[in-house]
């Protein structure tokens, strides 16, 4: 089962999606970073499968720079390591599962409570 989540750059904090301001929108590479960050990518065209342990991403190449990106989440692991590239690049991220922006510093109010014991897991396997 899947779910989507939109990732966006933006100047604006983003609390609710009501309140996005377009014009503090900033235009970037999504494909580029994404691309960096993760070694095994199945591409297809211009579709990308990112394949992780216990998760895939699927996302699609934009021909330009753009503010925001949807993903499609295999796998609550899928999620975790998103937010770490979110919190390394300043992105804010919409969950469609829970039909509200993650608060990406207090990630325990937004019902992942598997997330500290993932991380360690990723810091004792590196």
């Amino acid at each position: 089962m899947s779910w989507d989540i939109v990732l966006f750059s933006s100047e604006q904090n983003l609390v609710s999606l009501e309140n996005l301001n377009e014009d503090l929108l900033k235009p970037i590479d999504f494909d580029k970073v994404l691309k960096s960050k993760f070694k095994n990518i199945k591409k297809t065209e211009n579709h990308n499968e990112v394949i992780g342990k216990d998760f895939s991403i699927d996302f699609f190449d934009d021909e330009e720079l753009v503010s925001n990106k949807m993903l499609s989440l295999y796998g609550e692991n899928g999620l975790f390591e998103i937010i770490k590239i979110a919190k390394e690049e300043n992105w804010q991220i919409y969950d469609s599962g829970i039909d509200k922006m993650l608060n990406l510093e207090k990630l325990e109010e937004n019902g992942y409570l598997n997330f500290k014991s993932y991380l360690n897991s990723i810091i004792k396997n590196e």
